[in-house]
């Protein structure tokens, strides 16, 4: 079937929750507001205190607004279904959702990424620190990550979307590009190659991180000051990416390689973990453990208080 003509995907990934879609919707509602609240509040507190204009704040008030970027391609669309009898979406709406969710992704890894090459350079390299690290080379920094994610995702949609359709029946709450693929009446090797290309190339991007982390743990146990860096920067750094890595990688090779029939409930939850999760867990368990970060927030809160009464 020719693309230019109106098409709509039927979202068949809440079937299972039509007996229950108001309480859904309000478990939904209030996740999306507050994650959209703990993100906010931690890019302002870093954009409006200057004492925290340091490398990695600024790379985690970026993995912050990434979050938010990322909640958006998934919240209002679920919550719009979750109101109404019929789970469906354009097609230019579906790509749109592509580019948006594979971006933040993409964006996600490379952030985090980043981040292991500062806190590598501040504890395995510390006297080098400021030289190596300098305010251009963050500003590099941030535009890899999203340059490169944009790009990416920009591929994945240009080849999805050359792809004509036979079905239009999306076996998830959200699109995908396999998902899209799948519908389609002719040969999908060239997408199927570039998306193993992907693949592989964001495992290498975490074996790179993990190597990172190696030696950081190699020299933090060397010195209780380092271990405490260590503790208060870097171990959630590895919660946040540890499980971001296996969801988003289990979803992928379950979608491709898996059985149809089994395990829907955990391949619907992982699905979703990588979505949900990041954008709540890496403010929390990151960036409200460390002390700078937190006593501002505790001082601005202490400061409306006051002003109100």
């Amino acid at each position: 079937m020719d693309n230019s003509t109106k098409i709509l995907f039927v979202l068949q990934g809440l079937n299972e929750t039509m007996s229950s879609k108001h309480k859904y919707f309000v478990v939904t509602f209030l996740a999306y507001l507050f994650t959209i609240s703990v993100n906010l509040t931690l890019i302002a507190t870093i954009i409006l205190e200057k004492t925290l204009h340091e490398p990695m704040l600024i790379f985690l008030c970026n993995l912050c607004v990434n979050g938010i970027f990322g909640a958006s391609a998934f919240y209002p669309k679920i919550l719009v279904d979750l109101s109404s009898d019929l789970s469906v979406i354009s097609y230019e709406a579906c790509l749109a959702q592509i580019f948006v969710i594979y971006s933040y992704v993409f964006c996600e890894f490379a952030t985090l990424a980043v981040m292991a090459y500062d806190r590598y350079i501040a504890i395995c390299k510390p006297l080098n620190y400021h030289s190596i690290i300098t305010p251009q080379k963050v500003v590099k920094l941030l535009l890899y990550t999203w340059f490169v994610c944009i790009c990416e995702s920009l591929s994945l949609v240009a080849l999805t979307a050359r792809l004509p359709l036979c079905r239009f029946n999306i076996e998830k709450i959200y699109c995908t590009v396999w998902a899209v693929v799948k519908l389609s009446c002719v040969d999908t090797t060239i997408n199927n190659v570039y998306g193993t290309f992907l693949m592989f190339f964001h495992i290498s991007q975490a074996v790179l991180i993990f190597i990172s982390y190696i030696n950081i743990i190699k020299v933090s146990v060397r010195s209780p000051e380092d271990r405490s860096k260590f503790m208060q920067t870097c171990l959630p750094h590895l919660i946040t990416l540890t499980s971001f890595l296996i969801a988003f990688f289990f979803d992928i090779l379950y979608a491709r390689y898996g059985p149809t029939t089994h395990l829907h409930a955990l391949r619907s939850f992982m699905s979703l973990e990588y979505l949900l999760v990041p954008p709540i867990l890496n403010p929390l368990i990151y960036g409200l453990r460390l002390n700078q970060v937190r006593r501002r927030i505790f001082r601005i809160c202490s400061q409306k208080t006051h002003a109100l009464k």
